[in-house]
């Protein structure tokens, strides 16, 4: 087998591979060998049967499986050749073998430019510290209580409050005719966490406990069932029980239901250290983003289309589904895909351009991603996601996304590798937003 390297462009190769009779008759009479130990031919004992009568019987079979044989051989083999990691699927080429003949085929693939790595050790850089404040603390152990709160139904007959929890049947009518899809029975709501739309928990707040009441009410216009944006409807509704929350005392008790604490300050310890800590990672986050985008900026060499076109399509992927958690469809937003895909175009580049960089400075420092770094992540994806683990991997596998995977957590490393030897400087912690600024801030 020879080869010849074309390159197409700074991000893209082609490999146009020939290959002699004599190695593609090797290739053929291998896979015959195969099949004659595997057929089962009346009047033959198994493994026995003429190859001429195996080609004959099989030969379409034969000459596919052998084909894609010498080709998944020889392309992994040029591949640890070239030293090169396509970040596109390659594409391939070729005819099929045929006895007695030469064959020759090609295949192309994109993958990272070369480019001189600049300094990235020792960089200065700063990180905002973290300050954790008695309301935070606070904030935090409310949010326990709540947790922990008791269901009582009320003692009186009154319509709902905010903070109760209240067990509803609805249906929704138009001219006299359900509307489908919107109806339920036993639906348990918590009032005033906008759990609901507001108008149908200002009608459920109207009725009592075993009351039954109707109003009209309608759909905002980005509602994410687009059958439903704008449309006013007559909503009955029946409310079964009501529910008050009774919130445990705060002390030992509660601390230890909440999470085995031995007593109410362990626990506040315990709240502190994790709100530290994340605030730390996530001011680290930022810091590192800082540094990086620092080093990119001196940076300039092409992108692979196919890697900004899997980043692209991703963020599109994750901005309508955002929408869709909070209610919305993409429609009612008055964006377009096409829109969404020319809004996150810069950003796809950027993504790529530093998936490339830190791809190098992993290669450069020799990092590495041991087996029980792969198994740590699938292990913590699992118990995050519920599932089992090896069902999650072998899902992985089948659709080639272990390579990805593995090139994070190679990124990851090359980010924490330069951080470490960069000249960190901690500044104050940042005032806190204003309301105001809080609620024009973009979710």
């Amino acid at each position: 087998m020879e080869y010849t390297v074309i390159n197409v462009s700074p991000v893209k190769t082609k490999v146009e591979v020939k290959v002699p009779a004599e190695e593609a008759h090797a290739a053929l009479s291998a896979t015959v060998a195969i099949y004659r130990q595997k057929a089962d031919f009346k009047g033959f004992r198994k493994g026995k049967v003429p190859s001429s009568v195996v080609e004959s019987r099989f030969r379409k079979e034969i000459v596919g499986e052998a084909t894609n044989d010498l080709l998944n051989v020889h392309i992994n083999e040029i591949m640890a050749e070239l030293k090169k990691s396509p970040f596109s699927r390659i594409d391939v080429d070729a005819g099929e073998l045929a006895k007695g003949e030469a064959f020759a085929y090609a295949f192309e693939f994109e993958h990272a430019p070369a480019f001189e790595l600049p300094t990235y050790f020792g960089l200065d850089v700063e990180e905002e510290d973290v300050e954790v404040s008695e309301e935070d603390v606070e904030a935090v152990i409310q949010r326990i209580r709540g947790n922990l709160a008791e269901l009582t139904p009320l003692a009186d007959n009154r319509p709902a409050q905010d903070g109760e929890v209240v067990s509803v049947s609805f249906e929704a009518f138009e001219n006299d005719a359900p509307v489908p899809g919107v109806r339920a029975e036993n639906f348990q709501l918590t009032l005033g966490e906008g759990q609901a739309l507001p108008e149908f928990e200002a009608l459920v707040k109207s009725i009592p406990a075993g009351g039954e009441g109707q109003g009209e009410m309608t759909f905002p216009e980005d509602f994410i069932n687009s059958g439903l944006a704008g449309k006013t409807v007559l909503m009955k509704i029946a409310v079964h029980v009501i529910k008050e929350k009774k919130l445990p005392p705060l002390d030992d008790v509660m601390a230890q239901k909440a999470g085995n604490f031995e007593s109410l300050e362990k626990m506040r310890e315990a709240i502190v250290h994790s709100y530290r800590k994340s605030r730390q990672d996530l001011h680290k986050a930022a810091a590192q983003k800082k540094l990086l985008d620092g080093i990119l900026a001196t940076l300039d060499f092409p992108l692979p289309p196919s890697l900004v076109e899997t980043n692209l399509s991703q963020l599109v992927e994750d901005f309508v589904e955002r929408l869709e958690r909070r209610g919305k469809s993409l429609e009612s937003t008055g964006k377009t895909l096409e829109g969404l895909r020319e809004e996150f175009a810069k950003q796809a580049e950027d993504i790529a351009r530093t998936q490339i960089f830190l791809m190098a400075v992993a290669e450069a420092e020799g990092l590495e991603v041991e087996p029980r770094e792969m198994d740590a992540y699938f292990n913590q994806l699992a118990h995050k996601t519920g599932q089992d683990v090896l069902t999650l991997k072998q899902y992985y596998e089948q659709h080639n996304m272990v390579i990805p995977v593995r090139d994070k957590l190679l990124a990851d490393k090359a980010v924490e590798l330069i951080y470490s030897k960069a000249n960190v400087k901690k500044t104050p912690p940042a005032a806190p937003a204003s309301e105001n600024a809080a609620e024009e801030k973009p979710a």
